[in-house]
């Protein structure tokens, strides 16, 4: 019996299969996202065939967890020191990382920077699907980098690409980008869920095998998540993100997911005309211009993995013009800005019912960590009641639905990073101010906060 041609309708953001055209995908709820792919059914024979061939195999090896030999880990350092942080070290070999973010954001930027300190040591395979060799070698030249032994490839096709990766041996292998690579055995375009897959599928096994480093530059759609099957992201070893506003400067780089490290670690870059250059004092890059005098900006500390942060939080609240008062967020939770207001109302009286408000976190950064409520808190109190905070003040701690001020991990280095740049007034929980040495601190004034109704004090 003869293989059937079966042809589906495959969304090609979140890889949903359907029999016929549909202009809106019924599961992520895409528009015109569907593609016309031909899948091949093999016979009940070629299932029952490959069922026998199964049973017929030799069974493989079997070790127990004691006879695995676990040697010293082997890292390549890339020599750019924020991208090392992120990926927990440096590249493991056979490793396979996928970075993404919005275009024009940097990542090839930074891919073919890293060339530069690995010349040295390894061997590099650049491989582009969206560029010439020409301008490649024009970029190279505008980021200043120098590297005579960094191999070019402009191709498209998978298999040529794998055979290029056998005649070089080459030590890195990074490929640009992996959604316009295709398989010429799969009659769908580049760019679509099949392709993408077994692309990625083929030079994930190759790279395994030899142990070669793998970047992959993906592209991301327009609600800004990573285009392609979401397999992909289960397919590599590390998701790189890129973060941060085109018309900003400064550019964060965080690790979705590393096998190989921690995902809490984020890289700090900044654009410039001649690259990407590491930024060593976040803190005080991400505070640089901050206002004098102005009502509605408190600093908070974060943890980004195992480095302090200081952050600015900025909040407005205006007199609406609508039957329904505004909120918008940039750079925090849009749902836990909606809850901190409520305990504004319910817990203190400071009501916004009338007010549209706005919160942003200055530079760029986006925030999750909930230690930042206390710091939101105090910046919508100040811009309402039109009262400048201390300018050498630095809040955090959680805040809960009963308005009480819930402690915070890690809060030596919090108000070490704080002290180390001039602040000299922290308010947080209560519950954390015995782990705090004021010794090591001369000159620090801590304030204890239990709930937010202590906070009225500060106002008057």
């Amino acid at each position: 019996m003869a293989s059937k041609l079966k042809k589906l309708y495959i969304c090609s953001n979140c890889g949903y299969e359907t029999a016929k055209w549909l202009g809106k995908c019924p599961d992520c709820g895409s528009w015109n996202t569907l593609n016309e792919e031909v899948r091949i059914d093999a016979p009940p024979q070629a299932a029952a065939s490959a069922a026998a061939c199964a049973a017929a195999s030799v069974p493989a090896p079997v070790t127990t967890l004691d006879e695995v030999e676990s040697g010293e880990e082997i890292r390549y350092i890339t020599g750019i020191s924020e991208l090392d942080r992120v990926l927990g070290g440096g590249m493991v070999p056979g490793s396979v990382v996928l970075v993404s973010g919005d275009p024009g954001i940097g990542k090839s930027t930074l891919l073919l920077q890293m060339c530069q300190p690995l010349s040295a040591m390894l061997k590099i395979l650049y491989v582009t699907g969206e560029e010439s060799t020409r301008q490649i070698k024009l970029r190279a030249m505008r980021l200043g980098v120098q590297n005579n032994g960094l191999m070019l490839c402009a191709c498209n096709d998978v298999g040529q690409i794998l055979a290029t990766i056998g005649q070089n041996s080459p030590d890195l292998v990074i490929i640009d980008s992996i959604q316009t690579i295709s398989a010429a055995e799969i009659s769908s375009s580049s760019g679509s869920v099949s392709q993408v897959r077994e692309c990625t599928q083929r030079l994930t096994r190759l790279a395994k095998e030899r142990e070669i480093p793998l970047f992959l530059v993906g592209h991301v759609n327009k609600d800004g998540a990573i285009a392609g099957p979401k397999v992909l992201e289960h397919m590599v070893d590390a998701v790189l993100y890129f973060e941060g506003e085109r018309n900003l400067s400064y550019r964060i780089l965080r690790a979705i997911k590393n096998r190989f490290g921690s995902t809490n670690e984020i890289g700090v870059f900044e654009m410039l005309d001649t690259g990407l250059a590491v930024v060593d004092n976040p803190s005080m890059v991400l505070l640089a211009g901050r206002p004098e005098q102005t009502s509605g900006t408190c600093v908070t500390a974060v943890m980004e993995g195992s480095r302090p942060i200081l952050a600015e939080i900025q909040a407005l609240a205006s007199k609406t013009s609508y039957p329904m008062p505004k909120r918008s967020t940039n750079g925090l939770d849009f749902n836990r800005i909606a809850m901190l207001i409520a305990v504004l109302e319910k817990r203190c009286g400071y009501f916004f019912g009338t007010l549209d408000v706005y919160l942003n976190v200055a530079g760029g950064l986006r925030i999750d960590e909930p230690s930042t409520d206390l710091a939101v808190v105090l910046a919508l109190i100040s811009n309402l009641t039109d009262r400048p905070l201390d300018e050498s003040m630095v809040a955090f701690g959680e805040v809960g639905l009963a308005g009480e001020v819930r402690a915070v991990n890690r809060v030596q280095q919090r108000v070490g990073e704080a002290y180390r740049l001039g602040f000299r007034r922290i308010i947080l929980p209560a519950h954390n101010v015995e782990a705090i040495n004021l010794k090591n601190h001369p000159g620090l004034e801590l304030t204890g906060i239990r709930s937010v109704r202590e906070l009225r004090r500060l106002f008057g």
